[in-house]
């Protein structure tokens, strides 16, 4: 596999994210998840504009607030929707069927015609959250499920608009994160407002679970994505999300005493072992402009222009 380290650094985001659901339900106040969306996105945006003082220009305005509005204003929500009514192992593994999601984004909006390697690979990728899903039906609560896989297309989506745009000269993806986090945010604040009202009390365990997730789980772990989705190709960032649902299943299992069912397990282990797969297959297949050529040639400057179409 071409740049393991990117890989591998790339793969601590959904690594992280794999945490949220646990830190959600054991920390956060109960049944808030458009202040926690806020309270995850928001104040990490700020910290990294105040890090990077670089403010969008032009078009990019614009770019951000969609950016925004995909990758953190509307995944975010639905996301915490989804951990507050599912078990946690769950919950992420419905994630699996991003893949699928990015090949066909990837498709439409990059030209990219995937290999019929990736497109198997995310059949049975999707045909693994199956089992988990309609196995458990009679368990599972719908609204979850149906907030859980919204949230996966909305990620899907910012994470190809992500590669297409591209970032502008001389701006990092530390810059583009805080962009994007911030925009989310203040989307998010006025639905929080009028939905769920005034903030709730908060005691120092739910103080500390809102600063382990602005900080290590929203603007390290995103600054890497974004880092990685200007390296990787799509497809290849968009196969690492089995990351997620593995180290959910494991939290919820080691910590929080959850069970699957067996069929629900070879589900998930189905899941996971195609996604990697067509991720493999993925990196092997990447092909790079020779804008991106040119990039590579200094691995460690952060502020490659992506490519751009």
């Amino acid at each position: 596999m071409k740049r393991p380290m990117t890989v591998l650094l790339t793969a601590l985001a959904p690594v992280s994210w794999g945490t949220t659901y646990a830190v959600t339900t054991e920390f956060l106040p109960a049944d808030r998840p458009l202040f926690t969306a806020l309270m995850r996105a928001l104040p990490a945006g700020l910290v990294l504009l105040a890090l990077t003082r670089a403010l969008p220009r032009g078009a990019w305005w614009a770019k951000a607030f969609v950016l925004g509005a995909l990758n953190i204003g509307a995944f975010f929500p639905l996301l915490f929707v989804s951990a507050y009514r599912l078990p946690g192992g769950m919950a992420a593994v419905v994630g699996s069927v991003g893949p699928l999601f990015v090949v066909g984004l990837s498709a439409l909006l990059l030209g990219q015609r995937p290999a019929g390697r990736t497109l198997v690979a995310g059949v049975v990728a999707a045909f693994g959250v199956s089992l988990v899903v309609l196995k458990g039906a009679g368990a599972l609560d719908v609204v979850g499920v149906l907030a859980a896989v919204a949230s996966t297309a909305s990620m899907a989506a910012g994470t190809v608009l992500t590669k297409r745009w591209g970032r502008p000269d001389g701006v990092g993806p530390l810059a583009l994160t805080g962009w994007q986090l911030t925009a989310g945010g203040l989307l998010i604040a006025p639905v929080a407002f009028l939905a769920e009202g005034a903030p709730p009390a908060l005691d120092g365990r739910a103080a500390g679970g809102y600063l382990y997730l602005a900080l290590a789980n929203t603007a390290l772990a995103y600054w890497l994505w974004f880092r990685g989705i200007g390296r990787l190709s799509a497809t290849q960032v968009g196969f690492l999300g089995p990351l997620s649902p593995l180290t959910a299943a494991v939290v919820g299992w080691a910590a929080l005493g959850q069970a699957l069912t067996p069929l629900q397990v070879a589900g998930m282990a189905l899941a996971f072992g195609a996604t990697v797969a067509g991720q493999l297959g993925a990196g092997r297949r990447r092909s790079f402009s020779s804008a991106e050529k040119t990039a590579r040639k200094d691995s460690m400057d952060l502020t490659v222009p992506a490519l751009r179409r």
